[in-house]
């Protein structure tokens, strides 16, 4: 297995999209590295030799921002939306939402299991007042 960025990426799968296992890398930029280190994307990573994947590690390494750095970054971002109070920050520690989707329904992933409310919802038999 090949360890590029501090992540074991599968071997017996395409270059392009084994690079996917590493945070912060996507399909576009995934193509952008292979392209700039000159390595076909369709060869699988036990094909490659060690020479291209340190033309591949040296570039992601240089260029870009992933795993632990990504990570930390990202974290201290909603953590200083939290503390200047900005709408977005509230949602995050609301743990709601942040970019405007509807919480009425739906959002049951974010919002966590249902609460039963004493209450609520018809009885038969009764009309509405």
């Amino acid at each position: 297995m090949a360890r590029i960025a501090g992540v074991d990426i599968p071997k017996d799968k395409r270059v392009v999209v084994s690079l996917q296992h590493i945070y912060g890398i996507g399909p576009t930029l995934s193509r952008k590295v292979l392209f700039s280190s000159g390595v076909n994307p369709d060869t699988k990573v036990k094909e490659l030799s060690e020479q291209e994947v340190s033309r591949i590690r040296a570039i992601i390494d240089k260029e870009y921002n992933v795993e632990g750095e990504l990570r930390k970054e990202v974290n201290l971002n909603i953590k200083r939306l939290t503390e200047i109070g900005s709408y977005r920050g509230i949602r995050h520690r609301r743990g709601l939402p942040v970019w405007g989707q509807r919480t009425r329904t739906n959002a049951r992933t974010k919002r966590g299991l249902r609460k039963t409310v004493a209450g609520r919802g018809q009885r038969r038999g009764t009309t509405k007042k």
